[in-house]
């Protein structure tokens, strides 16, 4: 590996325990909707070299095996984000690494179908004796509710948000991370292996381990903010971004495609 990038794969990261322990919902930070920011249109992130297929418009996409309804192929984000991400990309390029993104801006029936009726139902199924109260906290922590308000957008209705990992350039095989994309349980908090307990430790496990690390790096290192319960979420100039990075405002508010 590239000398650049193997630093990071020892680099600890750090307890997110603080950050999963905040109640929900949070008070919406501010959003400069008439800042200059507000008016980046999205943009396919393709057209700027990164690769992707969104996890949500194809039926090959465990856990789910099945297209959401409403989903679309693009992959839009706000052009400050497609930069960012190219220059992620770039930077791993020199080890013959690549981003692939799963999800960025998402439709509100995306979001809805998710947060309404596919995760609450899969945790029932797996949780029968938790309330309706447990099952709705638990389903915040993976899905954010389909924005009603203006102020207080989801983060990837907004075209910050992205869901992200990492594969081999030359063909596209993904990096072993330790869990599917989208699982709502425990062992997709960036931290798990961090804390993993030394008997039940494995060659997968620290592989595991070394490659959340790499990809949380380089995403902190170019400007995103990392998701205490997702491995994969990163985002840039939403409210979360803005509240990690204690930003008077966030630059984006609700967006779509032209």
């Amino acid at each position: 590996m590239c000398p650049d990038l193997e630093p990071l794969r020892t680099r600890p990261l750090a307890d997110f325990s603080a950050l999963r322990a905040r109640a929900k919902p949070l008070t919406p930070w501010p959003i400069a909707h008439d800042g200059a920011a507000a008016a980046e249109p999205l943009v396919d992130v393709r057209d700027y070299g990164v690769r992707g297929r969104n996890h949500y418009a194809h039926a090959r996409n465990p856990p789910y095996w099945g297209a959401a309804p409403g989903a679309i192929d693009g992959l839009f984000a706000r052009v400050g984000v497609a930069q960012r991400l190219q220059s992620v990309d770039a930077r791993l390029s020199r080890s013959g690494l690549a981003l692939w993104l799963h999800d960025a801006w998402r439709p509100r029936a995306v979001q809805a179908y998710f947060h309404d009726v596919w995760t609450p139902t899969a945790l029932r199924a797996r949780h029968p004796d938790w309330d309706d109260a447990a099952i709705r906290a638990e389903t915040a922590k993976y899905w954010s509710a389909p924005t009603v308000d203006r102020d207080r957008p989801a983060p990837h209705e907004t075209g910050g948000a992205v869901d992200v990992t990492l594969v081999w350039r030359e063909d596209a095989t993904p990096l072993w991370m330790g869990s599917l994309f989208d699982d709502p349980a425990p062992l997709s908090q960036p931290d798990y292996f961090e804390r993993l307990d030394p008997t039940q430790w494995s060659f997968s496990a620290e592989e595991a381990r070394a490659n959340r690390r790499v990809l949380h790096w380089v995403m902190i290192e170019a400007g995103f903010a990392p998701h205490p319960h997702e491995w994969w979420h990163f985002s840039y100039g939403d409210q979360y971004w803005a509240r990690n990075a204690g930003a008077p405002a966030a630059l984006y508010g609700l967006a779509a495609p032209a």
